[in-house]
């Protein structure tokens, strides 16, 4: 498999490209996340990959999507984006998740790509605005993936994506990635209606056959004003995936990402563990994208350093979230958010000023953490490799969960409003 993914890189993908992902994600992340765990220790904080919003805006109404889409048009400008990643990188850090809305609706982003060629960036996209000409400037810039989302058969695109012929226009985009030898990923948001067709050999096949080069299976979440909780997946269905991953990262020359397992198939957070933490359209510094509530933004006077060093609220998260569960809080224990928020009286970071009626009235879900099975280890040792030595849960876990405290979301009805902040 190793041998097939290496040949695979070296034909399928212009070597310069190459070589900006080995320098500036592989070798200089390596290095963020050991920064990363040196400042633990001296109880100091800052993450080492940002999740980035830099607009609201999008062409496609996605079911479970949390994003303010339809609000008036907000985008991070040039010059804070820039204040931005260059505080990042005096930080150690190189590595930036780029997302939206829809990221290439930004006139701009390609002066924030071609501002930082020593930084490397993952646009999470539908490559509806990936012509030709695009993916020749992708190529050109070197230090950028594209993670395009298929979310499906053309009908299940239509219906999940809000739109019609969503499927075509964004296999138009994938292709002209491809044809341009640029970096190119797939990610798919398991759900329902996508769970049979795409988490299967046959399109992992059909991937690898069309140069895909990584692929990216996420949980659906069921969030946001439309979250259609019909969508989400059974414990059993997210083992399966779970299973699946494992199984494929032996035999398919493809790279599969996965951000919420361990080595050892133990479950983890990557907000909770300090690993990732988001910065939305307006600037405003979120946990994770789907916790929509702040108390800090990057346009403070201090520097973001400080802001993320200093701040009581994030550091409040991350020890809830580690002290119930190794999941997703904000599935199993939507209360637990809202008396967060509630202690630290941050602000409801959307458009719509909905996020705390949303939560309310949000009904548990199960998520990764699932401690009555056996969790499900790497069998690949490459990836075995790469995780304890980079991704991992950093000890947050051992120094502040206690199973006692996590409930079974099957089990955990919604508790009166006033037990809300004792909860926390």
């Amino acid at each position: 498999m190793l041998i097939g993914l290496t040949k695979r890189m070296l034909l399928e993908t212009d070597k310069r490209l190459l070589w900006k992902l080995v320098w500036n994600m592989g070798i200089k992340g390596i290095r963020s996340v050991q920064r990363h765990k040196k400042r633990l220790k001296k109880g100091q904080f800052f993450p080492p990959y940002l999740y980035i919003s830099i607009i609201n805006s999008c062409n496609l109404r996605c079911q479970g999507c949390w994003v303010d889409v339809s609000a008036k048009q907000q985008k991070i400008d040039v010059p804070a984006m820039n204040r931005m990643i260059n505080t990042a990188k005096k930080m150690g850090n190189s590595f930036f998740g780029l997302l939206g809305g829809e990221p290439f609706m930004h006139k701009e982003l390609f002066d924030v790509l071609e501002a930082h060629p020593d930084a490397y960036f993952q646009v999470f996209t539908n490559g509806h605005f990936i012509t030709d000409e695009v993916a020749k400037r992708l190529r050109k810039c070197g230090n950028v993936t594209a993670l395009i989302s298929v979310e499906g058969t053309e009908i299940v695109s239509d219906t999940r994506r809000g739109k019609e012929g969503v499927l075509s226009a964004t296999m138009e985009g994938l292709q002209n990635c491809l044809n341009n030898k640029v970096m190119t990923g797939v990610c798919t948001s398991l759900c329902q209606t996508n769970f049979d067709e795409l988490l299967s050999e046959k399109w992992v096949d059909r991937l690898i056959d069309m140069g895909v080069l990584y692929t990216w299976f996420h949980i659906y979440r069921p969030v946001g004003p439309d979250s259609n909780p019909d969508l989400a997946l059974t414990p059993q269905q997210q083992r399966k995936a779970r299973q699946f991953v494992v199984d494929m990262r032996c035999t398919k020359p493809i790279i599969f990402i996965d951000a919420y397992y361990d080595a050892d198939g133990h479950a983890l957070c990557p907000a909770a563990t300090g690993f990732t933490h988001h910065i939305n359209p307006w600037g405003d510094v979120e946990p994770c994208p789907i916790i929509q509530f702040a108390k800090e933004s990057i346009h403070d006077e201090r520097p973001l350093d400080q802001v993320f060093n200093e701040s009581d609220y994030l550091r409040d998260f991350r020890k809830t979230a580690a002290e119930h569960t190794r999941g997703c809080i904000v599935l199993e224990r939507p209360d637990l958010i809202e008396a967060l928020a509630d202690r630290h009286d941050a602000k409801d970071s959307t458009a719509r000023k909905k996020a705390l009626e949303e939560l309310r009235a949000a009904s548990a879900h199960s998520s990764q953490y699932a401690p009555a099975m056996e969790p499900i280890p790497e069998k690949s040792w490459a990836y075995r490799l790469a995780k304890k030595f980079a991704y991992h849960d950093y000890g947050v876990y051992d120094e502040h969960f206690n199973e006692e405290n996590w409930i079974d979301p099957d089990d955990n009805p919604r508790e009166p409003e006033s037990e809300l902040v004792q909860l926390g």
